[in-house]
């Protein structure tokens, strides 16, 4: 039953005019040690240095890959152009989501997209057209299957071929990969042979069942980012990463009776279930059309759902299936996170696309039992992403199993792996030293891909371009409020 704007404003009055922050996320700020800001309209200054948490400052890397605080390793676990598959050909490039699983032997296997857009013949490493793997041979993405064994040896083979575009994606309940096409072109664009835009499952551990893969439509057609599964209800929440208008955060609720598990997503209808899109309200009953609306930490929405007409596209992009005043948009809504009883999700940043304040990254929560999703995290607009200390951007997160979360950069200028503690605090785990630019005119590839071994041991993370997955360990600490 959907939560009346009569209800929800009921429920807040008996709240009060205070929200708390609850969960593994509190709030954020842009600047290393400091509180959030509470507004995105004031810009990160760096304030005086103090023993807050994290593991101190950052040491620069005599290979300039990786800088990593004092007492913390990294190693290279795959290189585009310089490892190999099984089968022989080189890694492909452009890592970008990635899930870990507990593997045979003690192993660990990670599932890991390559986010190629466009035709094979663009790319010197595209996602090898692995036999009975492939869904489009002219598309150019994938992912591939990484195996890191007890005794340190790394094995790779490919997952899935001929998809496109993989960004992020999701680790399912019963152990597979959700990945996502984040590009929506049909059969005859740019080369394509076949319509993408969709979610495929793929097994880390079953390599017979990635054989012949066929899309998961029901989830729709659009520029998908990353996709999580309720445990308890078996619903599915995705983010789209798109423009002109904004993205959505669509919810898929499965057929009546199903239940979710090895393979029985691919038993499903085309049209099994229900696509929704959301439409967000605040205390007082007026409706928000786009997630920049808030500008405090701590902002608390209704949430009702609306049935996508046309989930396939076939006429009219899925989002353009809403006008303004229906449903409530979001600019770049990126990764997200199951946790705490819900759903974490990114919105990179806003500006003048966006109609509220400009800001350069939040982190929602979505809770599903009262159907409400709150701001946790607000990132004010950075005045110098050139200048290392600031964060912005946020992309790829997960949760961290010592408190709080782990957050991947994806903003200008200098790019970090951070943390944020339960409070709100927020330090540097690592920052991309590997320059792809010049020396006059610097560039840094943004990280992804950021997940913990199953054991928790290992933070593993990529370096988009060239395409670098990295292991990193050290002293972790669970990081105090």
């Amino acid at each position: 039953m959907p939560l009346s704007r009569r209800e929800f404003t009921r429920r807040s009055a008996i709240a009060g005019a205070g929200v708390a922050v609850v969960g593994t996320a509190g709030v954020l700020a842009t600047t290393d040690g400091a509180l959030a800001t509470q507004d995105a309209a004031e810009t990160a200054e760096p304030t005086a240095k103090d023993d807050g948490p994290g593991y101190g400052p950052l040491v620069e890397d005599p290979e300039g890959i990786l800088a990593l605080p004092a007492g913390f390793t990294y190693r290279i676990i795959t290189r585009t152009g310089e490892t190999r598959l099984e089968s022989g050909e080189f890694t492909p490039s452009n890592h970008d989501g990635t899930a870990t699983f507990e593997g045979p032997r003690g192993s660990t296997l990670l599932v890991n997209n390559h986010e190629l857009k466009g035709p094979r013949a663009d790319w010197d490493h595209p996602v090898p057209l692995a036999e009975g793997l492939v869904y489009d041979p002219a598309a150019a993405g994938g992912c591939t299957v990484v195996e890191v064994r007890r005794g340190g040896e790394v094995a790779e083979w490919v997952g899935i071929a001929g998809t496109s575009t993989n960004c992020a994606g999701g680790r399912s309940r019963w152990g597979t990969w959700l990945t996502c096409e984040e590009n929506s072109d049909r059969a005859g664009e740019n080369g394509m042979t076949k319509d993408h835009g969709y979610v495929f499952e793929v097994d880390p551990l079953d390599r017979r069942a990635n054989r012949d893969p066929e899309p998961l439509k029901f989830f729709g057609r659009y520029d998908h980012e990353a996709v999580v599964v309720d445990p308890k209800r078996g619903h599915a929440y995705l983010t789209e990463d798109d423009a002109e208008p904004n993205g959505l955060f669509y919810r898929w609720v499965p057929p009546k009776g199903f239940e979710h598990g090895r393979g029985k997503l691919r038993t499903l209808a085309d049209d099994a279930g229900v696509l929704q899109a959301p439409k967000c309200y605040d205390s007082g009953g007026r409706f928000v059309d786009d997630l920049s609306r808030a500008t405090r930490i701590g902002t608390v929405y209704g949430v009702d759902w609306l049935d996508v007409p046309d989930r396939d596209a076939r006429t009219t992009p899925v989002r353009q299936q809403f006008a303004d005043d229906e449903v409530t948009r979001g600019r770049k809504l990126e990764g997200m996170w199951w946790a705490d009883g819900g759903a974490y999700l990114v919105s990179s940043y806003a500006r003048d696309e966006s109609p509220g304040r400009p800001h350069d990254g939040q982190v929602w929560f979505y809770d599903p039992r009262r159907r409400t999703i709150t701001l946790k995290v607000l990132l004010g607009v950075n005045p110098d992403p050139s200048k290392d200390g600031a964060f912005d951007g946020p992309d790829n997160i997960t949760v961290s199993p010592y408190g709080g979360l782990i957050i991947s950069e994806d903003g200008e200028g200098v790019q970090h792996l951070f943390g944020a503690t339960d409070s709100g605090r927020t330090y540097p785990i690592a920052r991309n030293d590997l320059n792809i630019g010049t020396d006059a005119e610097p560039e840094y590839s943004e990280f992804t891909g950021v997940v913990f071994s199953p054991d928790g041991r290992t933070l593993y993370a990529n370096i988009q371009e060239p395409g670098i997955m990295l292991a990193i360990t050290g002293p972790w600490k669970r990081q105090a409020r």
